[in-house]
């Protein structure tokens, strides 16, 4: 998502349009090429004959979604070493390795129903802390790392009016609202 619409998770740009990369590009980024990185090229990241049968099945047309949506793809089927390891969906019939409970126990992932559940426009967040805080929060733009739930970030140590740090400009709107 970052490479194609220049966005941080929070929404701010940080990027013009002329220095994002196309969707095909940067899908090729994180697959064929990123496999420099392991010193796999050749073994892995395509869909050919004796490369690994790793690949996913997104729950949404990449190329067809909206740039605003891509950042909220997940897996409906993941493929490693030619197993499914993780089906959803109608592929849930394929998949006999059930997720073992995120951890630790007092994690947000396993309250809330999925990593970043809160931001998604689909209803996953609809039982969040985000969710529910934007009633009492009443403000017209939420953070895109908190919800709505400003009043945690900015009691919080996260230094979030530097500009220059993740939870500034690079993460977290809270400081904008």
């Amino acid at each position: 998502s970052w490479m194609v619409t220049g966005k941080t998770v929070g929404g701010t740009r940080l990027y013009p349009a002329r220095n994002c990369l196309d969707r095909e590009t940067a899908l090729r980024m994180w697959t064929e090429n990123v496999a420099w990185f392991a010193n796999e090229e050749g073994k892995r990241g395509r869909i050919q004959p004796g490369q690994l049968a790793d690949f996913i099945v997104p729950s949404k047309d990449y190329f067809r979604c909206s740039e605003d949506e891509i950042s909220f793809l997940t897996s409906d089927l993941t493929v490693v070493g030619g197993r499914v390891v993780y089906g959803a969906g109608e592929f849930g019939p394929l998949d006999d390795n059930p997720l073992p409970p995120a951890m630790p126990d007092w994690s947000p992932t396993r309250l809330f129903g999925g990593y970043a559940a809160w931001g998604d426009p689909d209803g996953a967040g609809r039982n969040s802390l985000g969710y529910r805080n934007m009633a009492a929060c009443a403000c017209a733009s939420n953070c895109g790392l908190h919800g709505h739930d400003h009043a945690k970030a900015w009691v919080s140590n996260a230094p979030s009016s530097d500009l220059q740090g993740f939870f500034g400009a690079l993460g977290c709107s809270c400081w904008a609202v």
